[in-house]
């Protein structure tokens, strides 16, 4: 079963119908016994890094999520705050990856990055049976540099992680639970971690 964190912050039905679509059983809550004991952690996130990591804070979430050793997937906001810094509001976040998350300065191009793209330079179990630059749904105007936990890449005007892997910790920029087949392989994926 996966265990989706429930910490008030994004569109969590989106991420519920995915996995409902996939029949994977799923339990959402802020519970730390729940998903300290879980098979599979979600962390999904929508808004802003600094409410993001106040609101985990006042659950009791940070130091549950940091010590976390089944497969964890934080999508969005919830990839942004298992990094180290997040330029936005200068927020402190869990630290599991070392990378800063930085506002695009992209002179001409629209801010925030918002619509399909391709990924490429596909790495790990998370990304098998997918072709280089498969088409995913990105809504973000923060983003980490590519750099060594970097397994799938993007590029608006610059090049950025669109996924990264340390350990049993992955994070995806993008929305698979929006992203039509080529997202729902993604959960599946993640799934049979």
């Amino acid at each position: 079963m996966i265990t989706i964190i429930d910490y008030d912050t994004g569109n969590l039905q989106s991420v519920m119908n995915a996995f409902a679509r996939l029949g994977a059983e799923y339990q959402l809550t802020a519970d730390p016994e729940k998903i300290k004991n879980a098979e599979k952690v979600l962390l999904p996130g929508v808004g802003a890094a600094r409410p993001a990591m106040e609101k985990l804070r006042a659950a009791g979430l940070i130091d549950t999520v940091k010590a976390l050793t089944q497969p964890v997937l934080g999508i969005c906001l919830g990839m942004q705050i298992m990094c180290a810094w997040s330029e936005e509001a200068d927020t402190e976040c869990l630290g599991i990856f070392d990378n800063a998350v930085r506002r695009f300065d992209l002179p001409g191009l629209k801010v925030p990055h918002m619509g399909w793209n391709g990924i490429y330079d596909l790495r790990t179990p998370l990304y098998k049976r997918l072709d280089e630059n498969s088409y995913v749904y990105f809504v973000h105007s923060y983003a980490v540099e590519t750099n060594e936990n970097t397994i799938a890449a993007c590029h608006y005007g610059q090049p950025f992680s669109a996924s990264v892997n340390k350990g049993n910790f992955f994070g995806a920029q993008f929305h698979p639970e929006k992203s039509g087949p080529i997202g729902e392989q993604i959960l599946k994926n993640f799934l049979e971690l």
